[in-house]
């Protein structure tokens, strides 16, 4: 039988309070990929570019943000299929982040076509 799966902790927000991990728990850090020198200087400029107060630069910034995290995500699965020394759980990581990434873009797309219905469905 396997052991139960221990409730998140709300002050850490880890499954085990700090005090129970030991030297020997703590998790190792992970490797980190490296991305291309493009896709580096691409996520700087956006980062260091002074950010407008506009919804749309918003929204083309979280655009570009799920890209790279997609194309890092391709870069890590590609690396790891021609057998370079890419941890698989880093890969996988990877690919589940820009999973979801996309996928809150997909629902802030929806919410916002939702808007934009109701706003049009109203009379003046």
């Amino acid at each position: 039988m396997t052991p139960p799966i221990p409730a998140i902790n709300p002050v850490t927000g880890g499954g085990m309070p700090l005090s129970a991990m030991t030297p020997e728990a703590t998790p190792l850090p992970s490797a980190r990929i490296e991305m291309p020198e493009e896709l580096r200087e691409a996520a700087q400029t956006t980062a260091a570019s002074p950010t407008a107060d506009s919804f749309s630069s918003m929204l083309g910034q979280m655009v570009s943000d799920v890209n790279t995290q997609q194309k890092v995500s391709a870069q890590a699965v590609s690396a790891l299929q021609s057998g370079q020394n890419v941890p698989l759980h880093q890969a996988v990581i990877s690919m589940e982040e820009a999973n979801v990434s996309f996928q809150l873009m997909v629902e802030v797309r929806n919410r916002l076509m939702d808007a934009y219905q109701e706003i049009m469905r109203m009379q003046i």
